[in-house]
């Protein structure tokens, strides 16, 4: 015969059982609810950095002035893109759309500062096709160039023929607008650049007849060779690439991602000394396909003289 006591307990136990059941009941549903919750955002956060931040084209517009700018060039407009990273988030549609936003702008110079292809392993021959026709179609009335970034291979010469965009691998050009005086324009290869390579690409600087204080625009692709460059050099803008502007920024913080040789300048604009430095935030992406509060962009700048 069960006592009293013995009935009490076994009531007692029972309770007990059904208060751990609640409460197991209660933390299994609040830990469904915020694994739930966790997903959701992650599965937001992955569209907002996946899709939303690589959405449109921002084209971004300044004006340089100086006094060394001739005046037959008072007003030149330069388009100014870089790290198109073909192959990543940028496919044949995009590119297109660039080139039409290119256009719409009618630039007098088209500069492309590196890494034209992502992958070049993955390319295959119709998609160098469609990047060729797209150079192809980019209008500028004074010139296109382009110099090579960290992702570009030998094969960049071949995508590039037919084009009219011309490769300027530490050297330099010498641009004509309806006058005799010109303005100077330099391209610098990608990485580990040396004394040497920095001489050849001024060469222009050697010679006896050269305008010592000619206007020059210098073209690179790590934005950190600047340093370098202006120890023995003069330039009045300088246009670079590689850094994509950080890709993920958080309002009033810098850059969450800085990339070996855009340690230093990875932001859109530097003013040092008398130089104009301005980094493309790009239109691809490399490593990672995502952006936040970084849109795919264009710089369109204007030069006038004083």
């Amino acid at each position: 015969m069960v006592t009293r006591t013995k009935k009490n307990e076994e009531i007692r136990e029972e309770i007990e059982n059904e208060k751990r059941k609640e409460r197991n009941t209660k933390i299994r549903k609040v830990v469904i609810k915020v694994i739930v919750i966790v997903l959701i955002i992650l599965i937001i956060s992955y569209i907002i950095l996946r899709y939303v931040g690589n959405i449109g084209i921002v084209v971004k517009e300044n004006v340089v002035v100086s006094n060394k700018l001739p005046e037959n060039f008072n007003g030149l407009k330069i388009i100014h893109f870089s790290d198109l990273h073909y192959g990543t988030t940028i496919k044949e549609k995009k590119l297109k759309e660039i080139v039409k936003v290119i256009n719409k702008s009618k630039p007098d110079i088209i500069v492309f500062t590196g890494d034209l292809i992502d992958d070049y392993s993955k390319i295959k021959d119709n998609d160098k096709e469609v990047i060729r026709e797209c150079l192809k179609e980019m209008q500028a009335k004074l010139g296109k160039y382009i110099v090579q970034g960290n992702h570009d291979k030998k094969i960049l010469a071949n995508i590039l023929e037919n084009t009219d965009f011309i490769l300027l691998q530490n050297s330099y050009e010498l641009i004509y607008n309806e006058g005799y005086s010109p303005i100077l324009l330099v391209g610098l290869g990608s990485r580990n650049l040396k004394q040497r390579d920095i001489d050849k690409a001024y060469a222009y600087f050697n010679k006896e007849d050269s305008n010592q204080d000619i206007f020059t625009v210098s073209l690179l692709h790590e934005p950190d060779d600047i340093d370098v460059i202006l120890e023995k050099f003069p330039t009045d803008l300088a246009l670079a690439g590689h850094s994509h502007n950080g890709q993920i920024r958080l309002p009033f913080l810098e850059s969450l991602v800085k990339v070996e040789g855009a340690k230093k300048y990875y932001e859109a604009h530097y003013k040092i000394n008398n130089t104009e430095l301005f980094i493309s935030g790009g239109l691809g992406n490399s490593h990672y396909p995502f952006r936040l509060f970084n849109h795919p962009s264009i710089n369109l700048i204007r030069v006038r003289s004083k």
